[in-house]
């Protein structure tokens, strides 16, 4: 196990933010992520587990031992008529096991291409896009007790998953390292083309006839449209979620904001986070190095040499705003470090 001191994380978080780890180790198996946490336990700091640093904002340098999980793997643990169960190490890049799902034609999360970071981070936060989300593909998970050092298996139940929630952020947040995730994925596909503009944009590319791929394109060709490359201008993707108000305040507003879009949902009316931030005048501002995304208010954008702290004055400013207009709380999907 090689352990480094004083490593910029710059390139470790999508946003780009350049704060240092003090120190910093990448493992690549289950044994090698054990001796790190033996390592941090003996060093009296409380570790910072790493995956593809697309849900993080850096605000102050890490002075733990940051550890990147590099668990590799993808292959089919059990299947029937069908499902297949594919188990995934959560080291590896979500894009890339949805291409690989494609190939192999493993039905369910096409719709789910291009999100940024790691399988790990998948369960966490419950990902979604385009009328899909984890829990409706997923089996278990593999997660590593960083006080008993032993693994344990969750099931969905367990992980008691909710929008953009699960249980690694509430009650067991901070003591469980993810190690692989066991997805079940269809062998005949059930297709979901109803959301956003994935049904007319396969018309404008003259798609006849569904498939796994035609999907994961036209989502990639959205997505591309209106979230920047974080290569080329840092971020996280989606910093905010969409929030679910009371049917009867959405009633109300409605009566003042003909326009204001909303999706009824068990416990309300979600209304998108975007629409709110877009009217409060923000899309497009920038701020020196920092500022709202000109083509999706709901991306914060680091140009160049942002701070994290800039980002989050930004974000409660924004926050703030959506409340005095709409009297509507809106909440990060990244989390402040």
């Amino acid at each position: 196990m090689n352990i480094l001191e004083n490593i910029s994380l710059k390139t470790f978080n999508t946003f780009g933010i350049d704060k240092t780890a003090r120190f910093f180790v990448s493992v690549k198996s289950i044994e090698e992520l054990k001796e790190a946490l033996v390592w941090a336990k003996s060093q009296e700091v409380n570790p910072l587990i790493l995956g593809g640093g697309s849900n993080i904002l850096l605000t102050q340098n890490q002075e733990t031992l940051v550890i990147k999980i590099e668990l590799e793997g993808i292959k089919i643990v059990q299947e029937n008529d069908e499902f297949s169960f594919v188990e995934v190490g959560a080291g590896v890049n979500w894009h890339q096991f949805v291409l690989t799902a494609i190939d192999n034609n493993w039905a369910g999360i096409e719709n789910l291409s291009l999100i940024p970071g790691t399988v790990g981070a998948s369960p966490m936060q419950n990902i979604g896009a385009y009328g899909v989300e984890i829990k409706d593909v997923f089996w278990s998970l593999k997660a590593l007790n960083k006080e008993t050092l032993e693994i344990e298996e969750f099931n969905a139940e367990q992980c008691q998953f909710g929008y953009r929630e699960s249980i690694f952020k509430h009650e067991l947040k901070g003591k469980y390292v993810i190690c692989s995730v066991i997805f079940r994925l269809r062998k005949d596909p059930v297709f979901h083309t109803e959301y956003g503009a994935i049904q007319e944009t396969l018309e404008a590319s003259g798609i006849k006839e569904l498939s796994l791929k035609a999907i994961s394109d036209a989502v990639i060709q959205i997505r591309q449209s209106k979230l920047p490359d974080p290569k080329e201008i840092g971020n996280s993707g989606s910093f905010f979620k969409n929030p679910t108000i009371p049917t009867e305040q959405y009633e109300s507003l409605k009566e003042q904001y003909i326009s204001i879009p909303g999706y009824p949902n068990s416990e309300g009316t979600k209304v998108p986070a975007a629409w709110l931030i877009e009217q409060c005048g923000w899309k497009g501002q920038r701020f020196g190095e920092i500022g709202v995304h000109a083509k999706q208010p709901l991306v914060l954008v680091n140009y160049g040499d942002g701070d994290g702290n800039e980002i989050k004055n930004l974000a409660i400013k924004i926050q703030q705003s959506v409340i005095d207009k709409f009297g509507i709380s809106i909440h990060p999907e990244v989390n402040f470090l």
